[in-house]
């Protein structure tokens, strides 16, 4: 349908199955899901409980399976079987650890770790250099910290303090008390003042256009191929009019007509 430019993104789950009093799926079956849905989207045959199942309308489409994930087992598993990396926030330290931690997964069962894409998603939001204008922008993302949080809070609980997990994305968890989903995703989320303004600053891509390319460099050179940028805030327009101005022509190679 769409010309082999689709790409499935997925997780162990987070509002839906909250909300609908579930919980995230087990690591096995994210894997069972992805092995089934890769092959039926790339017009092969799968077993899948005891059948053997294919699209027949489906002939020579393409599609790539990039899995989110943040605990130390997910990016395991990303890397093994994962044809790109979904991280949800745009911390430079914990990007690196996690991107370093797929790689390696990726190398340890004979993948080569450059075919693999790393998509890093995150609030996006184009600002002056002022402290006004700062403290508003922190303010219009900190539901992101919010909804990380959520994720953050499995990882504690499954691995409890002290693991490999980098402390900066578990330490500012400890005040969250709880979460609304009727505010998830939404800049008026009013059950995330436990998100330091630190946070915010480092999950999130805020500030000038100098700004945000100078951050977007940064996670490039730690292998990010992709950007993501969420755009749940009061300035969607002019943030949106900067990157294609501005932001997204700085980080694109030139190309001339004539060399």
């Amino acid at each position: 349908m769409y010309g082999n430019r689709t790409i499935c993104g997925i997780g162990r789950g987070d509002s839906a199955v909250r909300v609908t009093n579930g919980r995230p799926t087990t690591l096995a079956a994210l894997r069972e899901s992805i092995h089934v849905i890769r092959e039926l989207g790339n017009s092969r045959a799968v077993e899948y409980n005891g059948a053997t199942l294919q699209f027949p309308w489906s002939r020579g489409s393409k599609l790539d399976v990039w899995v989110a994930a943040y605990g130390p087992l997910a990016l395991k598993l990303t890397g093994e079987v994962g044809d790109g990396f979904i991280l949800q926030l745009a911390d430079l330290d914990i990007a690196e650890w996690m991107i370093t931690t797929v790689r390696q997964a990726a190398e340890n069962v004979g993948r080569d770790p450059d075919e693999i894409a790393f998509c890093v998603a995150a609030p996006m939001y184009i600002g002056e250099d002022t402290p006004e204008s700062r403290a508003h922008m922190i303010e219009q993302c900190r539901w992101f910290g919010g909804m990380v949080g959520n994720h953050v809070a499995d990882i504690v609980a499954k691995y409890g303090e002290g693991s490999d997990v980098p402390a900066a994305l578990t330490d500012y968890i400890a005040g969250r008390t709880g979460y609304d989903y009727n505010s998830h995703g939404k800049s008026t989320n009013d059950h995330v003042d436990f998100v330091p303004d630190e946070i915010v600053e480092r999950f999130c891509v805020l500030g000038t256009a100098d700004e945000h390319i100078a951050k977007l460099e940064k996670l490039r050179a730690l292998g990010v191929t992709q950007f993501a940028g969420y755009l749940q805030h009061d300035n969607k327009e002019e943030t949106m009019r900067v990157y294609g101005e501005t932001v997204i022509p700085a980080l694109t190679p030139p190309v001339t007509a004539k060399r």
